[in-house]
């Protein structure tokens, strides 16, 4: 399912008109700013997490809530397919930033 852009025409559409506009040295650069846009917000993410754990702790809540981790997996599901990227790839990058959180809750206690 891929989405549609401004102009109208298919996400995939404007992957083939980019191969066609760019050298291969600018889509490195494109992919090296993305890549420092996903480090930052994998940093803004862990932040807010740890948050997160410090309202848990001083309400004397567990690390682990099930019901919440379902939810955000199932929020990184229906996201994945809205872009067209591959949901097990999501849910798993999402699996193993949630677990990381919970060892840093972890070891904050």
């Amino acid at each position: 399912m891929a989405n549609d852009d401004t102009n109208g025409r298919r996400t995939g559409d404007r992957m083939s008109d980019a191969t066609e506009d760019m050298s291969l040295a600018e889509l490195r650069e494109e992919i090296e700013e993305i890549d420092r846009e996903l480090v930052e917000l994998i940093a803004r993410r862990t932040y807010v997490a740890g948050t997160v754990a410090q309202v848990k702790e001083e309400r004397n809540l567990p690390t682990t809530d099930e019901s919440q981790e379902d939810r955000v997996m199932e929020r990184a599901g229906e996201n994945a397919e809205a872009f067209d990227v591959d949901a097990n790839l999501v849910k798993a990058i999402f699996r193993l930033l949630i677990e990381l959180n919970k060892v840093e809750q972890r070891e904050s206690r």
